[in-house]
């Protein structure tokens, strides 16, 4: 796989990232935007210059996020194991009535 090299620009600065062959540089151009936005919402609220400061406050702000996601996520996951045995549950007894 032959890897490009693609330039983004984030809060302001270009920066040359090497990305896979098959990654889609639309998803790039995308996740780009997304941090750029992050950035500037935490720049407006912060009231802050430093860009280093701007930068963590929003991988903060998108590591949580993350973790709120995963958190809804994981109880779907429960909920969804949960009527999975319930369906599994009915069929036997399904199966049991139709056989007697």
């Amino acid at each position: 796989m032959i890897d490009k090299i693609l330039e983004i620009e984030i809060y302001g600065q270009k920066y040359r990232i090497r990305v896979k062959g098959e990654e889609d540089e639309e998803y790039i151009s995308h996740l780009t935007s997304y941090v750029d936005q992050k950035m500037r919402e935490v720049a407006v609220k912060s009231k802050s210059a430093d860009t280093v400061k701007i930068a963590v406050l929003a991988a903060l702000n998108i590591a949580d996020e993350y973790f709120v996601a995963q958190k809804k996520l994981d109880q779907m996951n429960e909920v969804i194991g949960q009527i999975e045995s319930e369906i599994e549950c009915l069929e036997d007894n399904l199966l049991k009535d139709a056989n007697t």
